[in-house]
């Protein structure tokens, strides 16, 4: 593929009559279409005062509009994706935060950002859906001249988004062209597309992984990418057989939704055998792995990735050794293990995640605290604890600030989940740090069981203490319908015990 730094020109490889952009019921837009719809919106935007490193919140449920907005407006502003379940009170923090200076929301739409909008005098854009899945118009501002009219370049700010915030105020984390084209192409190498492959999307598009993984690196190829309106088990095998795709991507949570109803639809899936399903945003417990391979006879490839890098930093190969309960070797950036000193460590050694590359930003916006904790000698600090084998794979151990420190030892939450996914009657485990009068922290997890199956406290602890050290066999364990579970299907760790009464 002939190199590429800005997003206009990722969509340059796409065969003019191909199918870029499908959805459910919809004729297909291709990227002939894609190209002239790149243009059009550049030229609206600009008319409407609107140019690059302007910030544009887009405000649109998921789905092909969603998908064709933010690449169209990124390709000559800034594109600020937020998610439309936001509250008001959101809305306005999020918006005065970036400084957006328009918001797009769908023709109709009553989402309370349109308030918020009008009262910080940001310029409200309707976007009015077109013919084919994806087209759309602009329309509803003043007329403007922008400052900064055209095709972004390579250094402009493609796409900003904020960190998820759960322990601290959110950070905006910008991300150039060059930033997010260097992702798309990542990925495509690791996974080898081509203009053959048709991608499920079932992931959010206000998120770093369905904007990345699931939208551009496809695109980057020439390749089809079929917009759903959300997750959405109930559907998915109507909508594979409806798009007939060869891949797609997911966490975890989605994953084992899918295959709670792959029995029923197995004929579904011998109809449409797919190349990989890839996993990332969230550890993949290696029980899941093995199912999901038996069930789709497909390779199953977990990533590892994360906003500040524009998604990918590590992946494991579609061709060779694929290690369960890894995240595979460096896939993109040089990835690194780092001590508390700035001290790079060896194979075997436990230590943070390090990263640096094409991909990674270069730093948080307005906020110089932020930028000296995270950056150490030109190495971006992940905040995840991990380890390398001697042969690069890379294993995660847990986020930093969710390790469980109990009495002065240190315990991998994840460690638990995995010794407690291999009981029979476990379908999902989220294990917590709990308040302590004494140790300080102590260990708690939060179990959903099998349809059917039964289990008891008890019984669960015999169970891990035969496979783990008393000190990190869970003190109080929770059985729960359904575990919180944030804006894109993660489970949440920190402040389950607020939320579960156990602070």
């Amino acid at each position: 593929m002939t190199s590429t730094r800005t997003l206009d020109r990722l969509l340059a490889f796409g065969r003019g009559d191909a199918p870029a952009i499908t959805a459910p019921g919809a004729e297909a837009l291709t990227y002939d279409g894609f190209r002239k719809l790149v243009a059009e919106t550049i030229a609206s935007l600009n008319d409407f005062g609107i140019g690059r490193n302007d910030r544009v919140a887009i405000v649109l449920p998921n789905g092909p509009k969603m998908a064709t907005a933010f690449v169209t407006i990124a390709c000559g502003a800034t594109a600020a994706p937020l998610n439309p379940a936001y509250r008001a009170d959101e809305f306005e923090f999020y918006m005065s935060d970036l400084g957006a200076r328009a918001l797009v929301v769908g023709a109709g739409s009553a989402s309370p950002a349109i308030d918020v909008a009008k009262k910080l005098g940001i310029l409200v854009l309707t976007l009015t859906p077109g013919r084919v899945a994806g087209a759309f118009s602009l329309s509803g501002g003043e007329r403007g001249t922008a400052a900064r009219p055209g095709l972004a370049a390579p250094e402009d700010v493609a796409l900003i988004l904020h960190t998820s915030g759960t322990t601290s105020r959110p950070k905006i984390v910008p991300l150039t062209q060059s930033n997010v084209v260097a992702s798309a192409d990542n990925i495509a190498r690791t996974v080898e597309f081509s203009e053959a492959d048709c991608g499920l999307n079932i992931m959010p598009l206000f998120h770093i992984h369905g904007l990345i993984a699931g939208l551009l690196a496809p695109l980057s190829r020439g390749g089809r990418v079929f917009c759903t309106p959300g997750f959405n088990a109930l559907k998915f095998f109507a909508w594979m057989d409806e798009s007939k795709p060869t891949w797609y991507t997911a966490v975890p949570t989605m994953h084992q939704a899918i295959l709670m109803r792959a029995g029923h639809n197995k004929h579904v899936i011998a109809r449409h055998p797919l190349r990989f399903i890839r996993s990332s945003s969230a550890s993949l417990p290696p029980q899941l792995i093995a199912e999901l391979e038996a069930t789709f006879h497909a390779p199953v490839i977990e990533a590892y990735g994360m906003t500040e890098a524009a998604h990918q930093m590590a992946s494991n190969p579609l061709r060779g050794v694929r290690k369960p309960a890894a995240v595979g070797l460096a896939a993109g950036p040089e990835v690194a293990i780092m001590d508390e000193d700035g001290r790079l460590l060896g194979a075997g050694e436990v230590g943070e995640i390090v990263i640096r590359g094409d991909n990674v930003t270069a730093g948080y916006e307005n906020n110089p605290a932020a930028n000296a904790a995270a950056f150490v000698n030109g190495w971006f600090r992940t905040g995840d604890q991990g380890v390398k084998d001697a042969e690069g794979y890379i294993s995660l151990t847990g986020r930093l600030k969710e390790i469980i420190i109990r009495g002065g030892e240190k315990i991998s939450p994840r460690e638990i989940d995995e010794a407690l996914m291999d009981h029979p009657a476990v379908l999902q485990v989220v294990t917590f740090a709990m308040p302590h009068g004494k140790l300080g922290e102590d260990v708690a997890a939060a179990v959903v069981l099998r349809d059917g199956a039964s289990a008891s406290e008890a019984e669960l602890r015999a169970f891990l203490s035969e496979r783990l050290a008393a000190f990190k066999t869970p003190r109080k364990i929770i059985f729960l319908a359904e575990i919180p579970k944030g804006a894109t299907g993660k489970l949440q760790r920190i402040g389950l015990a607020q939320k579960l009464g156990l602070a």
